[in-house]
């Protein structure tokens, strides 16, 4: 029987080593690799092929949800499976519209992962409970109001998403452009872009942005803030 091949993506080593130890147990499922930012994650899925990419949605260099969009066209036969601990529905809406077939928050038991891993292997969608109520609730809303729920965060490309992560975790525009293998006038071109569409105009507001569309996470932002000024003796 052809085993379930799996690439576990995720940038706690921990976290890993717990979901490696509990897919091991599957005699139908192998793991082929790990990786702990998006970019790798990407890169591996392409050298690698799996059949599911189990990825978080918090990932430094490239977040979950963009590895998953890129992951969608370039790498169509692998599967996306969201593993995360974010619940907001702005975040699955946009895991979704990634072209995710899944997603599963972190508390989810150990058999509805095996469980998932297997369906979405087959072709088919499947979501955590909880996850699965909310988004039958919009739909029933979304068709009993005649309206379409609406997406507002503003539509980026995907190197524009990727440009903008990168300056939020604090890159300059030389490494960002050495990490994309971009010129720094494109690099700078993208930043522009950026500011024009979302009618930000410094660094600290774009960076605002970022953390509050879940581009990436507050933890991953550099502290800026000035020292503490001395105290009088």
């Amino acid at each position: 029987m052809k085993k379930i091949t799996v690439l576990l993506s995720d940038d706690h080593t921990i976290v890993r080593q717990g979901l490696r130890l509990l897919l091991e147990t599957a005699d139908d499922i192998q793991v082929v690799g790990e990786t702990a930012d998006g970019h790798v994650t990407v890169r591996e899925t392409k050298r690698l092929k799996p059949d599911v990419v189990l990825l978080d949605i918090a990932m430094p260099l490239l977040n979950g949800l963009e590895a998953a969009r890129q992951i969608a066209k370039e790498v169509p036969a692998a599967k996306v499976l969201i593993l995360s601990a974010y619940t907001d529905d702005a975040y699955i809406e946009h895991a979704i519209s990634a072209g995710a077939a899944g997603y599963l928050m972190k508390e989810t038991a150990g058999d509805d992962l095996l469980r998932a891993i297997r369906e979405v292997a087959k072709g088919n969608a499947f979501f955590s409970p909880p996850v699965a109520r909310r988004l039958l609730k919009q739909w029933q809303e979304k068709f009993l109001n005649g309206s379409p729920i609406k997406n507002t965060t503003a539509k980026l490309t995907s190197r524009q998403t990727e440009v903008l992560q990168l300056i939020a975790e604090g890159y300059a525009t030389k490494q960002i452009a050495g990490m994309l293998s971009l010129s720094i006038k494109t690099v700078e071109k993208h930043r522009q872009d950026l500011m024009n569409l979302l009618n930000i105009h410094n660094i600290a507001s774009l960076t605002r942005y970022a953390v509050s569309s879940g581009v990436v996470e507050s933890n991953r932002v550099p502290d800026s803030s000035p020292p503490p000024a001395p105290q009088a003796t």
